[in-house]
């Protein structure tokens, strides 16, 4: 098994992504069309990044195993997107965002990464309000924001209890113009087999029609995994159901190694309570706490602290 390269740039913490994105070779605009981008999912994530690729100029191929874009299980998410815009003037910043985010990941994310998430969520909120999301908002007229998962900051935006159904929606609008326009076409319907790797790079998928069983095979200059996470693992869980995970365990070259995205959660199953924490990547975090008899809920508090 081969070591794993997160390819994280060189360079101070709060610099890393930035410099990275300042100094990293251009493609000319009238290149753009000839290079192809293959989009596996179509949530959040991989709508947003086909759609976003699309308007760039590139050519770009997005697949999904659902009937339509729209049925992508982000639409289960639904308590809010944070940003660190301080909006509240509750002494909010991209530190105190990119820590609790470490914090509540129990120190096991990646630091760059997560910093860079913090960096750019105020564009995320900016991005998902031009895309017509219709976020809360005060009486003012400006974005609302709520105190959400034990933060000490009001840096939650959110739409109602349909966070993730509204952004999607918007998402689904951006990928549908872009069809339209031709930069982007869609594969619904197919299941991903297996990742084609080319001299250490991936260039291609092998999909199946799920409607005629037929193998295809597709070429691209790069390939996006957003296939979220592995959801069957866990007795009770909001991931997706229908997804196992496989695409992302192939793009790790090993099966055994997994990333999975998991939830701020309690889920119990018989006499065992499965602890889950937010941001957690490129980890299988599994806590149990066993007891014959059961937990209460205050003991179950007590153990989380």
């Amino acid at each position: 098994m081969g070591k794993l390269n997160s390819k994280i740039p060189d360079g101070p913490l709060a610099q890393k992504w930035t410099k990275y994105k300042a100094s990293v070779k251009l493609v000319n605009p009238a290149n753009k069309k000839k290079l192809e981008v293959i989009v596996v999912g179509t949530g959040l994530s991989g709508a947003g990044a086909a759609s976003a690729l699309g308007e760039l100029g590139y050519s770009v191929k997005n697949f999904c195993y659902q009937d339509s874009p729209r049925r992508a299980h982000s639409v289960a998410a639904q308590g809010g997107i944070n940003a660190a815009k301080n909006y509240q003037n509750d002494g909010d910043s991209t530190y105190r965002l990119f820590y609790d985010m470490i914090k509540g990941g129990d120190y096991r994310a990646r630091e760059a990464n997560v910093y860079r998430a913090a960096e750019v969520s105020n564009q995320v909120i900016d991005h998902f309000t031009a895309l017509g999301v219709p976020f809360a908002r005060d009486y003012g007229g400006t974005l609302d924001t709520r105190s959400f998962g034990g933060v000490q900051v009001s840096r939650t935006f959110y739409a109602k209890g349909q966070t993730g159904q509204q952004c999607l929606l918007g998402c689904y609008s951006s990928l549908n113009r872009q069809i339209k326009k031709g930069n982007v076409k869609m594969f619904p319907r197919r299941e991903m087999l297996d990742l084609v790797v080319i001299d250490g790079k991936a260039r291609g998928i092998i999909t199946r029609n799920l409607i005629t069983g037929e193998i295809e095979r597709h070429g691209a200059h790069a390939v996006v995994l957003a296939t979220g996470g592995y959801g069957t693992i866990y007795y009770m869980s909001t991931l997706a159901v229908n997804s196992n995970a496989f695409e992302m365990t192939e793009g790790y070259g090993s099966r055994r190694q997994k990333e999975i995205r998991v939830r701020q959660m309690i889920f119990p199953r018989r006499s065992e309570i499965i602890f889950l924490k937010e941001d957690i990547r490129h980890s299988e975090i599994l806590f149990r706490v066993m007891s014959p008899q059961g937990l209460s809920r205050s003991a179950v508090m007590q153990a989380m602290v």
